[in-house]
Formats: structure tokens, C-alpha cells, sequence
């Protein structure tokens, strides 16, 4: 009963050590060459997915440095047509000054020019009041 070591006992393990030789050969080994094959893939993908990965970081920072530089030079412009259109307007303001300043001037001028004008004539025409005002009141043949 007790295990005895005989030709059957012999062919057995001549047989498992078949079965384990052929089982390395045709499954173990070509399943494992799959498998290191599938994970040296994987391995690949991985190291593709982080290099792609870190160009599109690389990607995005430079991206938001050109915003920020386009920012910059947007903001930078605009100062600058601000700058120039106050003035511009400045200058527009200061021109139609200047005209509103001739205007008043000439406005003056011509209403000094009437000033002096009607002025010249008042002693004729205090005279000529007078002489009406005289005639009216004494009569028209009397104030001669």
C-alpha cells in the first residue's frame, strides 16, 4: 500500500515531466512571449500617452504666454490711439477755442464799429428830435 517505487511509478514521472515539457513549449512559452509582447506595447503607449502629454502642456504654456504677449501689446496699443485721440481732441478743442475766441472778437468789434457809428450821427439825430419835438410843440412855422 505504501508507495514502492516500480516501472509504472518510473513511466508516470517520465510522463509528467513530458507533460510539463511540452506543456512550456507549446503553452507557457508562446502565452508569456504574448503577454511580455502586450505589456512592452502597453509599456510603449504609456511612454507615448506622457510625451504627448507633456507637448501639450509645453503646447498650452506657450499658447497662454502668445495670449498673454497679445494682451500685452493689445493693451499697450489701445494706450496708445487713447493717447493720441485725447490729443487730437485736445487740439479740435483748442482750434474751436481759438475760432469762438476770433468770432466774439469780430463780434465785438463790429458792435464797437456800430457803437461808434451810431454815435457819430447823434448829434443829428438829437437835433433832428429836437427840432421834431420843437415843432410839435410850438408849431411848424414858429421854430425856424
Amino acid at each position: 500500500m505504501f508507495l514502492s517505487i516500480d516501472g509504472t511509478l518510473i513511466v508516470q514521472v517520465v510522463n509528467f515531466v513530458l507533460f510539463i515539457v511540452l506543456l512550456n513549449l507549446v503553452f507557457l512559452k508562446p502565452v508569456g512571449a504574448a503577454i511580455a509582447k502586450r505589456r512592452a506595447y502597453i509599456d510603449g503607449l504609456a511612454r507615448d500617452i506622457e510625451a504627448a502629454s507633456n507637448e501639450v502642456k509645453t503646447a498650452r504654456g506657450r499658447a497662454e504666454e502668445l495670449r498673454a504677449l497679445a494682451r500685452r501689446e493689445a493693451e499697450a496699443a489701445i494706450a496708445k490711439a487713447r493717447g493720441e485721440a485725447q490729443n487730437e481732441a485736445g487740439d479740435v478743442v483748442a482750434d474751436y477755442q481759438r475760432r469762438a475766441s476770433e468770432i466774439v472778437e469780430q463780434a465785438h468789434q463790429a458792435a464797437d464799429a456800430e457803437i461808434a457809428a451810431a454815435r457819430t450821427g447823434e448829434p443829428q439825430i438829437v437835433e433832428s428830435l429836437a427840432q421834431t419835438m420843437l415843432e410839435r410843440a410850438i408849431g411848424p412855422g414858429a421854430a425856424a
